[in-house]
């Protein structure tokens, strides 16, 4: 793939400027990119809104490093207190030579690719997919979760799992969940939905069942399926490392207009959010599965 500029991910227009033609490479917007598949050598700029955690910040600046032409620029930000305030010293450390400003609580870091950059072997290696051997799941550093099975999902997967007909699972992950949905011969179809590509990565790979279908999706738009039996789901209630319990509340409200009259809904959330009044505003039952660990699950009947 040859281009000339392209960004990843949605930094502040204020903060940095993205041309108009750039191309989209973040994992979260459908139909985007992929910074892995970019040529050596084909971009001559590139602005980077780097994520939050540190083997994967790294590990998309090492291949914006990697695509870049000789003399590339790479303007690099995030916020002080989620990545910014370490990024001068990981992009030195590639042996760059850094300009960084700070704005509006960020940290701005511009930079030329260097004629032999440092290290951009082992960050890629060390943010790349992999198969885990604890899980024995195929997983990727920023993903939810990417290195244990979180106690939120456990619980879920301790409740009996007595699924039928069509279903989906949203927010799907590695497919940790899909894998126990699955279980049952009663579940007909069982589409994966996740707004993370990495995360479909790993499912496809996780989850090898001819009743499966794969879904790139923000729950925050137009149900994309209606006339669902049940739904499993995980919600996440951060974003860009903020805690936002619309997201929740969104996954929900999906949920309820995907689902057929008297079809389930099988949701885990932390114990102190406050799902239970949307879910008895869009269902027509609400009942405690479980309890434990600080969380909980919860059963809705449309």
């Amino acid at each position: 793939m040859n281009l000339r500029e392209a960004v990843f991910g949605t930094p502040p227009s204020a903060l940095a400027a993205v041309g108009v033609e750039a191309v989209q490479l973040s994992p979260f917007i459908p139909d985007a990119a992929a910074i892995e598949d970019l040529a050596d050598g084909s971009l001559d700029r590139l602005v980077v809104h780097a994520p939050p955690g540190t083997l994967e910040r790294r590990y998309a600046l090492a291949h914006g490093l990697r695509a870049l032409a000789a003399d590339g620029v790479l303007i690099a930000l995030a916020p002080k207190d989620k990545g910014g305030a370490r990024l001068r010293k990981e992009l030195e450390a590639f042996g760059c030579p850094v300009i960084e400003t700070a704005r509006r609580h960020h940290r701005i870091c511009a930079t030329k690719r260097p004629e032999a950059p440092t290290g951009l072997a082992e960050a890629m290696a060390d943010g790349a997919p992999r198969l885990s051997q604890t899980l024995g799941l195929w997983t990727q550093p920023g993903l939810f979760a990417w290195d244990r099975v979180d106690p939120g999902s456990a619980l879920l997967l301790e409740t009996k799992m007595d699924l039928s007909g069509r279903g989906a699972d949203l927010g799907c992950g590695g497919g940790v969940v899909s894998r126990a949905v699955l279980g049952s011969p009663k579940v007909t179809s069982l589409t994966l939905i996740d707004l993370d590509r990495r995360a479909l990565d790993a499912a496809k790979r996780n989850v090898a069942d001819a009743r499966v279908a794969f879904l790139q999706y923000d729950l925050r738009g137009p149900p994309p399926l209606t006339d669902l039996d049940f739904i499993v789901m995980n919600p996440p209630f951060h974003e860009g490392g903020d805690e936002d319990r619309h997201l929740g509340q969104a996954f929900i409200a999906a949920a309820a207009v995907m689902l057929r009259k008297g079809g389930v809904c099988r949701l885990v959330a932390n114990i102190a959010l406050p799902y239970e009044a949307v879910m008895k505003r869009c269902f027509s039952s609400v009942v405690l599965v479980a309890r434990g660990g600080g969380y909980k699950v919860l059963e809705a009947r449309r």
